[in-house]
């Protein structure tokens, strides 16, 4: 056996019995508690996120807000501090509440990030005609393959 198999399932293994270890703590009548999301706390929570991003976006240019190098560390702090603010909580993220507050700061600031319309254009006719007929025939050779494969008992023996 691989020694990088071997390792893997000595892993398994003790994941297993770990579990088993835990799951044997708990009493059959015995519930595990479930914490719950508070929302208004979570709403606080987010607002105190905004406002960090805020301050940190304020140091950066406006003409700079569309181009995602000026700003991603920024960013990816605020992003960082929804996420461990809403499981400290003990809510899930992204959430509902969480999602619609970070759609609020990307229509603040990134409302006028939009690109020029692109306009969609058919490729050549050459690429059109190819693109067609590689699929057609491919599936006529298919269909001629099963059907001179099933008419041969000769190559099922």
């Amino acid at each position: 056996m691989d020694a990088n198999a071997f390792a893997a399932f000595q892993l398994f293994v003790i994941g297993i019995l770990v579990n088993a270890w835990m799951m044997e703590g708990l009493s059959t009548t015995e519930a595990p508690r479930m914490a719950t999301c508070n929302e208004s706390h979570l709403l606080w929570e987010m607002e105190v996120c905004g406002e960090f991003f805020k301050k940190d976006m304020a140091h950066i240019e406006p003409q700079y807000w569309c181009n995602l190098t000026h700003f991603i560390s920024e960013y990816h702090l605020f992003t960082l501090c929804t996420e461990t603010k809403s499981q400290r909580i003990n809510c899930y993220w992204p959430n509902p509440l969480a999602q619609s507050y970070i759609i609020r700061i990307h229509k603040h600031f990134f409302s006028n990030c939009t690109m020029e319309h692109v306009l969609w254009v058919d490729p050549p006719d050459e690429t059109l005609t190819i693109l067609i007929l590689v699929p057609v025939f491919l599936t006529l050779a298919m269909i001629g393959l099963v059907v001179w494969c099933s008419k041969r008992s000769d190559l099922l023996a």
